[in-house]
């Protein structure tokens, strides 16, 4: 059975230690971006002093899903989360969405960064002083994995698709070592393979944190976005609800790992899995381009726990790009509130970059396929905010012009209250393991996975839940390297 390698290196973990000092910085453990109530009253202080996005060891403590939603200063507090009412999806059921706007680097896949890179650190696995990490991703992952080197003492390259936003490129650029655009858009993950590859036979001294394998990836979300969901349903669910589902587009399916925490604390939930109607792999075995940035497609990842995924829906891309006009030209928040939206959620609605507007309708077309009353709860995330699209904004103004109320009118009739139950799926047994077998051509015939690995995620009853009990195993070995290191404060 396959889990996180932990196996300790000592000759490479004395000179991480020498690094750490050098550097002067404390790892935070799981259990303490979990629950932040845990993170040392010093380190809370010093936080008061330092900027959410600031280059600054100490926001290591800040990959949580509980920080203040504030730009400069901020603490901990309550799980931050969106309610979306009837009058803005036009279904019963309730949906709420996680803000992912508030981690450092505004997305969230700087824990998924964290999760792959820090358990290599802390056995001497990766050595910051002769290695650089390589963060293959489709925007967002190697931001965060950027971001996480930086304030961990490491050098970093980072790799993403030449089509994506200009703003993941200019940001990117004063943070990693190296960038390295590849042809292509977010269906054009292979070329991100493949460019892996190249690296790995270039001579250079690298590791490669490939978040479509890393269960680092799975894990960070199974625990902190898991046990965030939870928290938030706990608090929204009255004593009549039911938890129904949880949706998520699949991209390096890091994030669906958290399906998996919540139908252990709900088991009657459902777990939807969301992609690109123009790429439609999981749905259709198909193929394409499209316009949501950030969720990767054209294979299934190593990852991915497809046994336990109940749906899968394909998201318009058109709506989306639509929909984020709708949300945030003036022209659109003003025909919302006057439709009955509440004015203080149309203005938040910035909080939805591409994907999450992609992951709310998921959710739509989920509620509407079963039927869902005012007592079912659906889960999604936000996983980046508009902040990352302006560029986008200003290119769909020069392309389609102003945007009037006309225009928001048939956006909202034809996108939102319009969306349809066409382009999804109820999983089955044979669907899911036609899903799952999809993986035999990229992980083994390409990435050197083993036709014995492939087989016992699928039939081993224990290979997720032997990944899903690793937690407490890494942050004792934090808690270990961080007294070993005995960096003061």
């Amino acid at each position: 059975m396959t889990k996180i390698d932990l196996t300790i290196m000592h000759d490479r973990l004395e000179r991480t230690l020498e690094r750490v000092r050098e550097k002067k910085f404390i790892i935070p453990t799981f259990a303490q971006q979990k629950d932040p109530s845990l993170v040392p009253v010093d380190i809370q202080e010093r936080l008061k002093g330092i900027g959410l996005w600031d280059l600054h060891p100490l926001n290591l403590f800040r990959i949580t899903w509980h920080n203040e939603p504030r730009e400069y200063g901020g603490l901990f507090g309550e799980v931050n989360y969106l309610e979306f009412p009837k009058e803005l999806t036009g279904v019963d059921a309730r949906i709420v969405a996680l803000v992912g706007k508030w981690f450092p680097t505004g997305v969230h896949k700087v824990g998924a960064a964290f999760g792959c890179l820090v358990p290599r650190l802390v056995t001497g696995q990766f050595d910051p002083t002769t290695q650089k990490a390589v963060w293959p991703s489709t925007g967002n992952y190697c931001r965060g994995g950027a971001y996480d080197s930086m304030l961990l003492g490491c050098k970093s390259i980072a790799i993403l698709p030449e089509g994506m936003s200009k703003e993941r490129f200019d940001w990117l650029r004063t943070v990693a070592d190296e960038v390295i655009a590849t042809p292509g858009t977010e269906s054009n993950v292979k070329e991100i393979f493949d460019k892996c590859w190249e690296l790995r036979h270039s001579g250079q001294d690298l590791m490669i944190f490939n978040q479509f394998e890393e269960f680092g990836n799975y894990l960070w979300h199974y625990t902190l976005t898991g046990n965030a969901l939870e928290q938030v349903a706990l608090k929204v669910m009255g004593p009549r609800d039911r938890m129904a589902g949880f949706t998520s587009s699949t991209g390096s399916a890091g994030t669906i790992a958290a399906g998996d925490y919540l139908k252990q604390i709900f088991p009657y939930s459902k777990i939807i899995a969301s992609e690109a109607e123009q790429c439609p792999t999981l749905l259709e075995n198909g193929f394409g381009a499209h316009r949501i940035e950030g969720i990767g497609d054209k294979h299934v990842p190593w990852v991915h726990n497809v046994k336990n995924t109940d749906f899968v829906t394909a998201i318009d891309d058109n709506a989306v790009v639509r929909l984020a006009r709708l949300f945030n030209e003036e022209a659109g928040k003003d025909y919302l509130v006057q439709s009955g939206v509440d004015e203080t959620l149309v203005q938040n609605l910035d909080l939805l970059g591409f994907s999450s507007i992609a992951n709310v309708l998921s959710a739509i077309k989920f509620a509407k396929y079963n039927e869902l009353t005012s007592e079912d709860v659906v889960l999604t995330l936000l996983t980046d905010s508009m902040e990352l699209y302006q560029s986008r904004m200003v290119e769909m103004h020069d392309e389609f012009g102003e945007y009037q109320r006309d225009h928001a009118l048939a956006d909202d009739a034809r996108y939102l209250k319009g969306q349809g139950i066409d382009f999804m799926q109820e999983l089955g047994y044979k669907d899911r393991k036609r899903i799952h077998n999809l993986k035999y051509y990229t992980w083994v015939e390409q990435q050197g996975k083993t036709y014995e690995e492939i087989m016992a995620q699928w039939y081993d009853p224990d290979y997720w839940t032997g990944i899903q009990t690793q937690q407490p195993e890494i942050d004792a070995l934090i808690e270990e390297f961080n007294h070993k290191a005995g960096v003061q404060l």
